[in-house]
C-alpha cells in the first residue's frame, strides 16, 4: 500500500533533536508552512524559546523535556502529541550525538552513551510511532541517517557505526511495515555534511579542533528533504551530490575511497588549533541554546540542485550524470583555491585557506 501523506499545513510533525542544526531547521520550515508541531530535546530554555518563535511567527507548537535514550520520556512525546493535538502524522527521528576520535582512543562508555542516542532513541521513536501512526490510518517516519551510513568515515567511527545501524533498522522497519500493508512511509535521509553545530557539539578525543570535511551545505537543504519526505513517500533521499557520489564511491572503488580518507580526511577534519574546552560540547550536557548553524569558514551551498531533482522525479540517468557534473565542478573549485593560496603564500600574505584545513600527521590522542 502506498500511503497516502497529508499535506504539510494539515499535518502533527513530532520532531526530535529540535534545538540545534539540522532538526531546528526543520522545525522553523515545518512551522512556516503551516504545520503544527510537537518539538523534543533536552533543553527546557531552548524549547521555550523555539515554541514562543514560532508562535510570534504565528505558527503553533508545543514541546516536551526528553532524552530519546529513555523509552519513557519518547512515549511521553507521543503522549503529549495525542493530548494537545489528537496524535500526529509525521515522526522525525532527529536528536543525535557525535564523537570524534581513534576508535582506540575513545571510551567505550562514550560509544554506548553515542548509541543509546542514535540507535536506541531512533529504535525507540520508530516503534512508537509506528504502532501510533497504524492505528491513526498512516503518516510517515523519517529517520535522519548520514552519508556515513554507507561509508566509514576515519575519525568518526564511533558515529559510523550508529549511522550504519539506522540505515540496516530502517530498512527492514520498512519492510516490515510494507509486508503487512500498513499506510507507513519509513524513509532515511541521508545528508552529506551540513554546517550544524556538530563540531561544536561533538565530544573531541583528537589534540586539535575538529571541523567538517568539505564540501558543506546549509541545513536548509536537510529541511527540505525532511519537508518533501512528510509529504511524499520515499525510500531515501541523499541530501547533497557528495553524499551520493560518496556512496557510488564506496560501491564501486572501496579500497581507493580508504585510501583517499587515509591520507587526506584526518586533515580536512582538523585545524591547526587547540580543541575546544571539553565543558562546551553537547555530548555530557545540553547546550541550552537555539543554534542553527556551525562555525564553518569557508563555502557553504544552500541548495542541492542533485536533491532538488531526485525528490522531483528526475531519472537516475540524469541523477547520476548531475552527480559527476557536480563533483568535477568541486574538484575544479578546491584546486583554484589551493593554486590561489600557493601563490599567496609566495608573497607571504600569511592567509589561510576558508576551509581551515591544512593536512596533518595522524593525531595521537589528546592529553
Amino acid at each position: 500500500m502506498t500511503p497516502d501523506l497529508k499535506p504539510l499545513d494539515e499535518q502533527v510533525m513530532v520532531i526530535t533533536g529540535a534545538t540545534s542544526g539540522n532538526g531546528l531547521a526543520t522545525a522553523r520550515m515545518a512551522a512556516d508552512r503551516g504545520a503544527s508541531l510537537v518539538v523534543a530535546a533536552r533543553s527546557e530554555d531552548a524549547l521555550d524559546e523555539l515554541t514562543h518563535e514560532i508562535a510570534d511567527d504565528g505558527g503553533d507548537a508545543v514541546y516536551v523535556v526528553a532524552d530519546v535514550s529513555d523509552r519513557a520520556d519518547v512515549e511521553q512525546i507521543a503522549a503529549v502529541a495525542e493530548d494537545t493535538y489528537g496524535g500526529f502524522d509525521t515522526w522525525v527521528n532527529n536528536a543525535g550525538k557525535f564523537i570524534y576520535g581513534r576508535l582506540d582512543e575513545t571510551p567505550v562508555s562514550d560509544m554506548r552513551e553515542l548509541f543509546e542516542v542514535n540507535v536506541w532513541g531512533l529504535l525507540y521513536g520508530s516503534l512508537v510511532a509506528a504502532e501510533h501512526l497504524k492505528d491513526r490510518g498512516g503518516g510517515a517516519i523519517i529517520n535522519v541517517g548520514s552519508v556515513l551510513s554507507e561509508r566509514g568515515m576515519i575519525l568518526q567511527g564511533a558515529y559510523t557505526a550508529s549511522k550504519h545501524a539506522v540505515k540496516g533498522f530502517t530498512d527492514v522497519l520498512r519492510m516490515e511495515l510494507e509486508a503487512e500493508d500498513a499506510p507507513v512511509s519509513v524513509t532515511l535521509v541521508k545528508p552529506a555534511a551540513i554546517d550544524t553545530p556538530y563540531p561544536e557539539h561533538a565530544k573531541n578525543y583528537t589534540d586539535s579542533q575538529v571541523t567538517l570535511p568539505p564540501p558543506i551545505y546549509a541545513p536548509e537543504t536537510v529541511a527540505r528533504a525532511i519537508c518533501h519526505a512528510a509529504e511524499t513517500p520515499e525510500r531515501d533521499v541523499y541530501v547533497g551530490g557528495a553524499a551520493k557520489n560518496m556512496a557510488q564511491m564506496e560501491y564501486y572503488a572501496p579500497g581507493l575511497l580508504d585510501r583517499i580518507m587515509e591520507k587526506f580526511f584526518v586533515g580536512l577534519q582538523t585545524r591547526d588549533r587547540p580543541p575546544r574546552p571539553p565543558a562546551e560540547n553537547a555530548f555530557d550536557r545540553p547546550s541550552g541554546e537555539l543554534k542553527e548553524r556551525g562555525d564553518h569558514e569557508g563555502y557553504v551551498a544552500k541548495r542541492s540542485l542533485y536533491t532538488r531533482l531526485a525528490t522531483s522525479g528526475v531519472s537516475g540517468k540524469t541523477l547520476g550524470a548531475v552527480s559527476v557534473v557536480a563533483a568535477a565542478g568541486y574538484a575544479l573549485y578546491r584546486a583554484a583555491r589551493e593554486d590561489d593560496e600557493r601563490a599567496r603564500s609566495s608573497r607571504g600574505t600569511g592567509e589561510s585557506d576558508e576551509s581551515g584545513w591544512t593536512p596533518r600527521r595522524p593525531l595521537a590522542k589528546r592529553r
